[in-house]
């Protein structure tokens, strides 16, 4: 019997395998949910990525993160830190110091106005999770962190 994710993305070849059949699922789930992230984040004109830095440098405060601290913390690997930094810098959402004693460490710390955008975004992304973690239950919830966390290790 086809499962519905063969359904999905219309492929008619079944699917021998368990673990592609769950690979597949995990992906599209992914994308699924991504997408929905997207959908909040286009009217603030910002990408999961930005917003990601965003988080990540609201909880570092005042003493703010290198772009290598940033990267080791972000969610989703992203290969160009230090642009996805440039263009955050010049929309004014934070700024750069270089370190006195060591001119090559860069701190990063959010301006007021990156502050502002990322405090604001936490209700709708809050109202999102919610939403589509809506159809579980927290035992089930549970489980599933569990075991994509056994995936990872």
């Amino acid at each position: 019997m086809a499962g519905k994710i063969q359904k999905e993305i219309h492929q008619n070849k079944a699917i021998h395998l368990l673990e592609e059949e769950a690979t597949l699922n995990i992906i599209r789930t992914a994308d699924h949910l991504n997408q929905k992230l997207m959908d909040v984040l286009k009217p603030y004109g910002i990408s999961g990525t930005q917003y990601n830095v965003l988080r990540i440098l609201r909880g570092a405060g005042e003493s703010g993160a290198s772009c290598k601290d940033v990267g080791a913390r972000m969610v989703t690997r992203d290969p160009d830190i230090t642009r996805l930094m440039d263009r955050l810098e010049k929309r004014g959402i934070l700024t750069r110091d270089r370190a006195k004693e060591d001119r090559r460490v860069v701190t990063h710390r959010l301006t007021e106005s990156g502050f502002e955008l990322v405090n604001q975004l936490d209700r709708p992304i809050e109202t999102l999770h919610q939403k589509a973690m809506q159809g579980l239950k927290a035992e089930q919830l549970r489980s599933l962190i569990g075991l994509l966390e056994a995936l990872r290790t």
